[in-house]
């Protein structure tokens, strides 16, 4: 019986292949390419583009985060997508009905009647396969969470807590990031195989996300983490192999790349200078308020939506030609430009900005670090309008995090302009990837589809 393995590992390049001796022999018998990963290169587009086979301006998902504008209900904007009624930019929380397009395991149930586990794709909570795991806090009527994992089926989280502990969030993101929170997937996957025995399994190994984005993309550091990563390889491999009976047929992915940055864009800052953000003053302190603001950018690494919420062309023009003067900003695509990349979709901004590949954008808003808003000092993905890799640097002392966006060594996201950017395909099919030596990432959906009908 054919079973396959697609690990998705964010960071993984050609060059980390030398450092994972277990990588290369799972990987032996077959062979090993390049990837190369649409724009924008973050996780949550590049991991539906993985699994559906298509861009943003089909699956939906043009960034790590949605806005929804006030004049658009959730319902008319996403008709999925209730859940996020509530707020005007959502980042990280998106649930799988955001995914507008069929995803692998949809075909394989429909198409081969395949059983399919997903274990910790960003946005698989409610997703059709078979048997899911996937980080989903109880968010408290406190404002509080409580640690919690969404299962398919709903109690199997109960048995992973009781023999694992808690899934270790705090070591999945932010300061602690590290080895606990990859363990904890690849152990956890290894008995939902156990378990439920999928023919089809997608799992998701963070291990290398953190490191080059604090310390540059060949920090020294890095190497620390392939061992770690070479060492939770050899664990899965045994695993899986002994809960199958078999080992399983491996095709390994490197989501994105990292190159390091020298400088960083505050497009934010920018629009306030020109006017169009709304900000509110609480406590000598200053919010953005996306729904009352003209403009606004949702920053996120090295690309940003900048959404108007008055859509005057001659506003617009003026931001562009605002942006396309600014250092560091490589393309101002405005409305249907953004078809260059497949992301001409109604959830874009209606201008989008690129980063060069040593520069990246950060959401801050605020003039005067006297004023930054109360959660900017603090680890919080959800509040802040972008996403803020300077969380790595909390400091335990201050108990806050540094206001200073310069601290960033390496980012992700932009188009791929050289080798550099490329991550890697590896495969231990002697066949499935022999015929070309780079593919893209919306390919890999008809290579997993094209294994099971061969």
């Amino acid at each position: 019986m054919k079973r396959l393995v697609l690990l998705s590992i964010p960071g993984l390049r050609p060059a980390d292949l030398s450092s994972l001796p277990t990588l290369q022999a799972m990987t032996a018998s077959g062979n090993v390419a390049t990837l190369i990963p649409s724009f924008p290169a973050v996780t949550c587009p590049v991991q539906s583009n993985l699994t559906t086979g298509a861009l943003p301006n089909q699956h939906g998902i043009v960034a790590n985060g949605l806005y929804c504008p006030p004049i658009v209900s959730p319902q008319e904007l996403r008709p999925a997508v209730a859940e996020l009624a509530e707020a005007s930019v959502e980042m990280w929380t998106m649930p799988n009905a955001a995914v507008l397009s069929p995803q692998i395991w949809d075909i394989l149930q429909t198409e081969n009647g395949l059983k399919t586990a997903v274990w910790f794709a960003l946005m698989s909570k409610y997703c059709g396969a078979d048997h899911v795991c996937n980080f989903a806090p109880i968010h408290n009527q406190d404002g509080s969470e409580s640690l919690w994992c969404y299962t398919k089926p709903y109690l199997f989280y109960g048995e992973l807590r009781d023999r694992f502990g808690h899934f270790p969030v705090k070591h999945y993101w932010g300061p602690l990031a590290g080895l606990p929170a990859s363990k904890w997937i690849t152990d956890t996957a290894v008995v939902g195989v156990e378990n439920f025995l999928p023919d089809f399994l997608f799992l998701y190994i963070p291990r290398l996300d953190y490191t080059p984005q604090k310390f540059g993309a060949n920090a020294p550091q890095l190497q620390g983490d392939l061992a770690e990563l070479d060492t939770l390889l050899a664990e899965l491999r045994s695993g899986l192999t002994t809960a199958y009976g078999a080992e399983p047929t491996w095709l390994v992915v490197g989501e994105y790349a990292m190159t390091d940055v020298n400088s960083v864009i505050y497009p934010n800052r920018i629009l306030r200078e020109l006017g169009t953000l709304h900000l509110d003053e609480r406590d000598g302190r200053e919010y953005l308020d996306p729904a009352k603001s003209r403009a606004f950018a949702l920053c996120d690494h090295q690309f940003s939506h900048v959404f108007f919420n008055d859509a005057d062309p001659l506003l617009i023009a003026k931001v562009a030609e605002r942006f396309r003067r600014e250092n560091g900003i490589d393309e101002v695509l405005v409305g249907p430009e953004t078809a260059k990349y497949g992301l001409d979709h109604p959830r874009s901004g209606q201008i989008v900005l690129i980063s060069k590949p040593d520069s990246w954008q950060a959401y801050y808003f605020w003039n005067d670090d006297a004023k930054a808003p109360s959660y900017a000092g603090t680890v919080d993905i959800h509040r802040k309008p972008g996403y803020d890799p300077v969380e790595l640097f909390f400091n335990r002392e201050t108990m806050s995090v540094p206001l200073d966006a310069a601290l960033i060594r390496g980012s992700h996201g932009a188009p791929v302009r050289d080798a550099s950017q490329k991550t890697l395909l590896a495969c231990s099919d002697t066949a499935l990837v022999a015929e070309r030596t780079e593919w893209r990432d919306v390919d890999v959906f008809e290579l997993v589809r094209r294994f099971f009908v061969s």
